[in-house]
């Protein structure tokens, strides 16, 4: 019968073993990280706040909805000259050099901000409202000189608007169909159907929120909401967590670049291309660390190591 190995007994001659029982030692982790958890989450619940809906903006900032809604209607919204995926604007396409990888993707998630956002879910909702439909027809039958003139006289008068319930009230003047049009969309957005409507495809499943997000971020309460939270760009946000709780750490490094300059202050027209850029070599660097002559000797050089098992070095 073979004999029964001891501890300090190895394999191989000079290797020290210890005995080490890996599933029970896994198994008491598991059981207190359990218990800890289901603690913590019963005493300071769920760090998630409510999602942001169109119905929630809505209702929070019927102005800043309406005011939106008109420039997704004028083409002068960021969504209007964002550029690929979305459409052929230029004003959010980053390049250095030939290097442009938003470019060279193309346009393959069409947006038609003006149809997509307000026409075509006024149109379903024309069904039941012919003074809507014929609003509607007024307005696409319009030319583009005109349109134009209502946008811009209604935008100025948005700006001492007054809202009774799911109505807005602007001074008088000639705004054509679109405070009749964009009141009917506030309703929607604000009883929710809006959200459905801007979701809806031809697939099984509705989870593309490309175009709510889109809408979204081109009024100022999205934006307001990052800055309260904490989590826009200048302020570490890609690791930040709503509340007060803490976020992903391990993005750190790529949020660092957004705080330095030049990268926040020269170059912040192509901040994002350069941090992909940045964290690329810097990854390849890490990689290639055992094969680049001075890298690989840093260790024997700075012996942290032995610091760290200083017990096995003193025992060895």
């Amino acid at each position: 019968m073979m004999a029964q190995r001891s501890a300090g007994q190895g394999d191989q001659r000079g290797i020290r073993t210890v005995p080490y029982d890996l599933v029970r030692e896994l198994a008491i982790a598991a059981a207190v990280s359990l218990v800890l958890i289901l603690a913590l989450a019963v005493a300071f619940s769920s760090p998630d706040v409510p999602s942001v809906t169109i119905q929630s903006w809505s209702k929070s900032d019927p102005v800043d909805f309406v005011t939106t809604a008109n420039d997704e209607l004028a083409g002068a919204s960021a969504t209007a000259n964002y550029g690929p995926p979305y459409n052929n604007g230029s004003n959010a396409v980053q390049s250095i050099g030939p290097v442009s990888p938003q470019a060279w993707g193309g346009v393959h998630a069409t947006v038609d901000q003006p149809h997509d956002f307000v026409i075509n879910p006024l149109k379903q909702a024309a069904g039941n409202d012919s003074k809507l439909g014929d609003d509607v027809n007024v307005y696409e039958s319009a030319s583009a000189g005109q349109r134009a003139k209502w946008h811009d006289a209604y935008a100025d008068a948005l700006q001492k608007a007054t809202v009774d319930g799911s109505q807005l009230t602007v001074a008088t003047g000639d705004y054509g169909p679109v405070p009749e049009m964009l009141n009917r969309l506030l309703q929607l957005a604000q009883t929710g159907a809006l959200d459905g409507l801007l979701i809806s495809s031809n697939h099984f499943y509705q989870t593309d929120y490309t175009k709510p997000l889109l809408f979204m971020n081109d009024g100022g309460y999205l934006a307001g909401l990052a800055g309260d939270q904490h989590l826009t760009g200048s302020q570490w946000g890609m690791m930040n967590e709503t509340g007060l709780y803490p976020g992903q750490t391990w993005l750190w490094l790529y949020t660092l670049w957004y705080q330095l300059p030049p990268f926040n202050t020269a170059w912040a027209s192509v901040t994002d291309l350069l941090v992909v850029l940045m964290m690329v070599v810097l990854t390849l660097l890490l990689a290639l660390v055992p094969f680049v002559p001075g890298l690989r000797d840093i260790p024997r050089w700075i012996p942290v190591y032995r610091l760290i098992w200083r017990r096995y070095y003193r025992e060895a």
